[in-house]
């Protein structure tokens, strides 16, 4: 079964791809992901906060008061508690790349237009196939109006793209008045591709210490739902590389997926739980569905249900959704 794709240009046997995560900090561990049949690989994220001089500064300062603002800095990790530091980043780059034959990605993590963008061209000469940029922002501000958050993007992303050869992916998240639309700028602003969508960590509070605390929750299957309607939409109405990012554990996941429009599917939960055998599993079950459905490779299958192909293109929009609510009944 002829299982390859095409993701922001670049030939993949497959279309399960390690994504940003601790997975790829040990070359060791990436080798297996590798043998196991990852076609590509994604480092885990370094953040505008770790690569802006500014925020060094403050962290420099915060920490010098640490006893007496205690609730400054509990979120801010000391830079020897990072795994890498940017210059470790791109040594442990350099080191992935010779030890494996499939294409390596880094990740940046910010929301502004700083000197951190700059670091972008490092990890281009530290030899990156690609570039993931995870634009995170929580708009807390009520000055900030969303046309500007949306435009801070397009710039950080335009900034990026022209400054670098390898090609710019751009990891959202859903929650935009019009997904579309921003979709479309990022690239013309120079995006080749967008990974929907990135996973918010929610806060959650010990109420007896009155403390905001934070978990690691990785995703489920049922994450995938939302992730299914922004594929469709978007690969039906903007045609680009797309790449879904959570709520992949198995192969109808993936094939749910790439119905919807994906060329990747990025995989991490099902990684970290379940080892890199996963990944074999995965590719296997995928080639089997296709054979036992009729199939003769992935490329005829992806898209075949995206928001231009499906039988009923309006049921990913709000006639849906009004046909749920005016039918449902008690049993």
């Amino acid at each position: 079964m002829d299982l390859s794709t095409t993701y922001l240009g670049i030939r993949l046997p497959n279309p399960f791809v390690a994504g940003a995560s601790p997975l790829c900090d040990s070359i060791d561990r990436a080798r297996e992901l590798v043998n196991a049949g990852c076609s590509m690989l994604t480092l885990r994220s370094l953040f505008e906060e770790q690569l802006d001089k500014e925020a060094l500064a403050h962290h420099a300062a915060a920490a010098a008061h640490a006893d007496s603002h205690g609730e400054a800095t509990s979120y801010l990790p000391e830079p020897h508690g990072c795994v890498f530091g940017p210059d470790e980043y791109l040594a442990h780059l350099r080191a992935l790349k010779a030890a494996v034959e499939v294409p390596v990605a880094a990740s940046l993590n910010g929301h502004s237009r700083g000197g951190w963008l700059d670091y972008a061209r490092r990890i281009a000469d530290a030899g990156a196939d690609a570039l993931e940029i995870n634009l995170y922002d929580v708009v807390s501000d009520p000055d900030r109006d969303a046309a500007s958050v949306e435009q801070e993007m397009v710039d950080v992303v335009g900034a990026v793209a022209a400054a670098i050869a390898i090609p710019v992916a751009v990891k959202l998240s859903p929650f935009y008045t019009s997904l579309p639309n921003l979709g479309r700028r990022l690239l013309q602003a120079g995006a080749k591709g967008l990974v929907l969508f990135n996973r918010f960590f929610e806060p959650d509070l010990d109420c007896e210490a009155l403390e905001v605390e934070t978990h690691m929750m990785f995703s489920t299957s049922r994450e995938l739902l939302l992730r299914l309607r922004w594929l469709a939409l978007l690969s039906g109405k903007l045609g680009c590389d797309l790449a879904v990012s959570g709520g992949v554990h198995t192969p109808r996941d993936a094939v749910k997926a790439v119905m919807c429009g994906a060329s990747a599917v990025q995989v991490v939960a099902t990684l970290v739980q379940g080892g890199a055998g996963q990944v074999r599993d995965l590719i296997d079950g995928l080639a089997a569905w296709l054979t036992d459905n009729g199939y003769e490779s992935l490329a005829q299958m992806r898209g075949s249900m995206d928001a231009a192909h499906a039988p009923d293109p309006h049921a990913y929009e709000r006639v849906n959704y009004v046909h749920l609510l005016q039918t449902w009944r008690f049993a």
